[in-house]
C-alpha cells in the first residue's frame, strides 16, 4: 500500500535578499515537488523573511524537502510546523457583481455571517475581504458564485506556531552577523 500523502506546512526563515524566492521555488520544481501554497513576507527582523509552504507528501518526502531547503545558503532555518499546535490563515479579496440594492443586502448578510468585510463598493460590484481557514474561504467562494464572481485573488497560507516561537533568530543565526556554510 502506498503511503498517504499528508498536507505539511513548512516555515522557512530566509535572508531578505533578491532572488531567494526564485532560487527556492526553482529548486523545489527541479526536484518534482509541487507547492500547494506559498506566502512570503518580511518578519519582525527586516533582514529576514518568512516563507510558508504547503506541500503534500509522506514524512520521508517532507524531510527530503526540508533538508534540500537547508542546503541553500540564504535559508536560515526550516521547520515542519504541521506536528505543532499552530494557527493558519488565508486571505482573499473577491469582487462580486451586485447591481441592485436587494442583491447588495443579500451579499452583506453573507459577509456578516462569514465575518468578512466589504472594502469597496462600485456602481455594479462589491469587493469583499475575508480571512480564515481554507475551508471557510472555499465555502464563501461557493456562496458568492450565484451572484457572479468578477475577480478573485488569494494569498498563500500563512501560519505561526502557538506559544514560544521556535523560529526566532538567535544572535548566532542572524544572517547579518555570520555567513552560513554550504
Amino acid at each position: 500500500m502506498a503511503p498517504k500523502l499528508m498536507r505539511h506546512v513548512l516555515s522557512a526563515i530566509v535572508q531578505n535578499v533578491p532572488g531567494v524566492l526564485a532560487h527556492i521555488s526553482g529548486m523545489l520544481a527541479s526536484r518534482g515537488y509541487n507547492i500547494d501554497s506559498l506566502a512570503v513576507g518580511e518578519t519582525e527582523n527586516a533582514g529576514v523573511s518568512r516563507m510558508t509552504f504547503v506541500v503534500r507528501g509522506d514524512d520521508r518526502i517532507v524531510e527530503q524537502i526540508r533538508k534540500q531547503l537547508e542546503k541553500i545558503v540564504t535559508v536560515v532555518s526550516v521547520q515542519d510546523i504541521s506536528s505543532n499546535d499552530y494557527v493558519e490563515r488565508d486571505l482573499m479579496l473577491i469582487k462580486v457583481r451586485a447591481v441592485t440594492g436587494a442583491l447588495r443586502s443579500e451579499i452583506r448578510e453573507l459577509v456578516d455571517i462569514f465575518r468578512a468585510r466589504v472594502v469597496d463598493v462600485g456602481p455594479e460590484e462589491m469587493v469583499i475581504e475575508i480571512s480564515g481557514l481554507e475551508s471557510k474561504i472555499q465555502a464563501f467562494i461557493e456562496r458568492m458564485r450565484p451572484y457572479g464572481i468578477a475577480e478573485l485573488v488569494r494569498t498563500g497560507r500563512i501560519a505561526m506556531v502557538r506559544g514560544s516561537n521556535p523560529n526566532t533568530l538567535t544572535e548566532s543565526d542572524d544572517p547579518n552577523s555570520a555567513t552560513k556554510a554550504n
